[in-house]
């Protein structure tokens, strides 16, 4: 998608607030959970508009009865994405099509964004959440990072395409934090060595299984060498998203005044 463009020091990826934020994306949602699966793009602050019936909101307010922060909201139009069931509802850039399972090489599933930091502007609404990321290096060989708040220990799937799952956390209730909003940094290059850590590899298949899928994948190409560029980027349920966008000089780098978090009043 962006492999033969000029790429600028940051590229915004997904904005909440322009005219059609999931231009470059394709939403998917469980078609057997109406009410509880939708992706939708509403004011954080009030939750306005509603989601059209039978959708219905979560509740994002703290349920534990404690008022240990103001927990500030935005008063912008964020994405909404929600729903008990992960794997079935999220986004995606570039949008899934019949292609996307093809290998990078000219497969129209291609983001080929080529920044090494990638950051997420998300809040945390106290349910699950997760999302990944492809990386490819410059000998072609691709894996996929998912990063997950109900991932416990780092673990490495091999396979067809080779999977990194890493836990994440937000900011604990009791350090008080103002707002469940955060900014998100990951630098990806530092992340490829982590395919090669045997010790990552999951221990709990027999032998059997094991060697069931040896047959199946033969060997694995895991990515190894110099990082390339991202292929494509899946946020799945459930969260709030103000913005996606990859830069060239991380957390310090100095952005436009449209990126930063605003407060309702």
């Amino acid at each position: 998608m962006f492999s033969a463009s000029v790429q600028p020091s940051i590229v915004s990826l997904f904005s909440s607030t322009g005219s059609d934020p999931l231009t470059l994306f394709s939403s998917h949602c469980d078609a057997s959970l109406p009410s509880d699966s939708f992706v939708c793009i509403l004011n954080d602050s009030t939750s306005e508009p509603a989601p059209p019936a039978p959708r219905t909101l979560i509740n994002v307010k703290d349920d534990d009865g404690e008022d240990n922060s103001p927990d500030y909201a935005l008063g912008q139009s964020v994405l909404h994405i929600q729903s008990p069931t992960l794997r079935t509802t999220y986004i995606r850039s570039p949008p899934a099509g019949p292609s996307s399972a093809a290998h990078w090489r000219g497969a129209p599933g291609h983001l080929g964004l080529k920044h090494p930091w990638m950051h997420l502007q998300v809040r945390n609404l106290r349910r699950e959440w997760a999302f990944e990321v492809g990386l490819v290096d410059q000998s072609g060989r691709e894996g996929i990072v998912r990063c997950a708040t109900f991932q416990r220990e780092p673990k490495l799937k091999l396979g067809r395409s080779p999977m990194l799952l890493l836990p994440l956390s937000f900011p604990p209730p009791s350090s008080r934090p103002l707002t469940s909003w955060c900014t998100i940094a990951i630098h990806l290059p530092l992340l490829l060595p982590h395919f090669l850590l045997g010790a990552l590899t999951r221990n709990d298949e027999d032998e059997a299984s094991s060697q069931a899928r040896h047959s199946r994948y033969g060997m694995t190409q895991v990515p190894s060498g110099t990082y390339s560029h991202v292929s494509y980027v899946k946020v799945y349920a459930t969260c709030r998203l103000r913005r996606l966008w990859f830069s060239e000089g991380g957390p310090q780098q100095c952005l436009p005044w449209e990126f930063q978090l605003y407060a309702a009043e």
